[in-house]
């Protein structure tokens, strides 16, 4: 059995919508777990629908958008897999808000934009475009303030607009005002 994200009601684990409330059910990609919204909460992967349709397509109402973005982060991760070769998972997470981000080399992290956006629509201190994660071989992950209104701050250091700072295993990661553990594996 599994709950549905929408309604909580406990339902068959072959469901495509729940029976009860009638809402599309999602499932990670990566991990399989039910969720809402564009990434897992737990693992970061793209939700998409069970079934023949294949991920995006299969979910009802879904944006032209959101279908180009769940593309091209599947291609982006395959080219990763491919040319990976020694590179370290990147995670931010806030746990007790439930936020739980993998790294995407060139991903921005905003209110409105970027694969994260579901995570900080709901904090207006996070601007639309606030902050980009980067990853280089010779650097490791960066991360770059985007102009934002609020700072963006590691370690309770503010940093300069457009200038990449590199992030380790342990650092605290501030945008805005919600603080994020950096976790490099």
């Amino acid at each position: 059995m599994i709950i549905c994200p929408t309604c909580k009601e406990e339902i068959d684990n072959d469901s495509h919508f729940c029976d009860q409330c009638g809402q599309a059910l999602l499932f990670c990609d990566r991990c399989g777990n039910v969720g809402v919204g564009r990434r897992c909460t737990h693992c970061g992967g793209l939700m998409v629908a069970r079934g023949n349709a294949g991920p995006a397509e299969g979910v009802p109402g879904m944006s032209e958008s959101l279908k180009m973005e769940m593309a091209t982060s599947r291609s982006m991760r395959g080219n990763q897999q491919q040319n990976n070769n020694g590179i370290p998972v990147l995670t931010l997470a806030n746990d007790s808000l439930n936020i739980r981000i993998v790294g995407i080399n060139g991903a921005i992290i905003g209110r409105r934009t970027g694969p994260y956006s579901h995570f900080f629509d709901k904090y207006p201190y996070v601007s639309g475009t606030h902050a980009q994660l980067k990853y280089a071989v010779n650097t490791g992950w960066c991360i770059a303030d985007k102009h934002s209104s609020n700072g963006t701050k590691l370690n309770q250091r503010s940093l300069q607009p457009d200038v990449d700072m590199s992030l380790s295993n342990g650092d605290v990661l501030t945008i805005a005002n919600i603080n994020l553990q950096v976790i490099v594996r």
